[in-house]
């Protein structure tokens, strides 16, 4: 079995969705004590954005990085290529996101990071596919030779709208072609959309050099009709977070995927919407280890020497 490197992403303890919050040190050093070997850093507030990332910021996350033994293996950049509006070509949104991703590259580099984390794009109404495609394409590949001057690959991850089925998202992967663009390949939508997790896995596995992991339960949705003395069905369905291994989401088959695929690369755990058992830290700290035992379990995980 291929092994992969468990990592704990600090956008779980950003205070978020409900969440308790820590800053940047302090949940480097706790991912450590709860058994995370690396940690994937949120780049924007209240974690690592590059407005705030001094470099007396930057000494600090490496000494506490250092102090917990703990590596840092990924940036997370948040983009979204959409053009917005009909006249949103009078303000440079993409070279905005082009200059934050490269930004992220230097300080991933600046920590011992080989992977900066993007999105492709929420769809448009009204706006031509096939133009909202080039763009990505086009920035994309910009971000990509800016970052490789840092030594960085990026990672799409497959939750967007442009270029979300994973056979749509190797296109969009060959049309940019960049050896150091590769997929941050996820089971949650293809689990939602129905696609085969054995089968997409392995399809996206060659190219993927990070999976980012949680599970959700549905939650069905009915609206009462008076009128009818009924219920009608509603769609779609409520998703809500429940600890690793209690959801609807087939990680076995999805990760037998990957490992037959031939990835064997950073597979993190984060917790980034309501969860089952509320936000308050013991809770948290109870879902991130039971991934790592669930990971643990299965001989899916590896943990070299920082």
């Amino acid at each position: 079995m291929r092994h992969m490197s468990p990592c704990l992403f600090s956008i779980s303890y950003a205070g978020l969705w409900g969440q308790a919050s820590m800053g940047l040190p302090d949940f480097i050093r706790h991912g450590g004590k709860l058994g995370y070997a690396s940690v994937m850093i949120a780049g924007k507030r209240p974690h690592l954005s590059p407005l705030d990332a001094t470099p007396e910021v930057i000494t600090s996350i490496r000494e506490a990085l250092g102090e917990a033994e703990v590596r840092c293996e990924v940036m997370a950049a948040y983009t979204n290529l959409s053009q917005l509006s009909s006249v949103g070509g009078e303000v440079p949104l993409i070279e905005f996101q082009i200059a934050y991703v490269e930004s992220l590259a230097r300080i991933a580099a600046q920590l011992g990071a080989g992977i900066v984390r993007i999105f492709t794009s929420y769809a448009v109404e009204g706006q031509d596919l096939q133009l909202q495609w080039r763009r990505c394409v086009s920035a994309i590949r910009e971000m990509s030779d800016r970052v490789a001057e840092h030594g960085i690959s990026l990672a799409i991850q497959n939750h967007h709208d442009l270029a979300l089925h994973t056979e749509a998202l190797l296109e969009l992967l060959c049309d940019i072609d960049r050896p150091n663009c590769k997929l941050g390949y996820d089971a949650w939508s293809p689990a939602l959309r129905g696609e085969s997790l054995y089968e997409s896995a392995k399809l996206a596995a060659p190219h993927t050099i990070l999976t980012t992991n949680a599970d959700y339960l549905k939650v069905p949705r009915y609206s009462y009709k008076p009128e009818l003395v009924n219920y009608e069905r509603q769609s779609p369905d409520w998703v809500r977070a429940v600890p690793f291994g209690t959801g609807f989401i087939d990680y076995a088959a999805f990760f037998q995927g990957l490992h037959d695929g031939g990835f064997d690369g950073v597979a993190t755990f984060e917790m980034c919407s309501p969860l089952r058992g509320g936000g308050e830290l013991e809770n948290l700290d109870s879902c991130a280890k039971t991934y790592l035992q669930w990971m643990e379990s299965r001989n899916l995980v590896r943990n070299p020497e920082p």
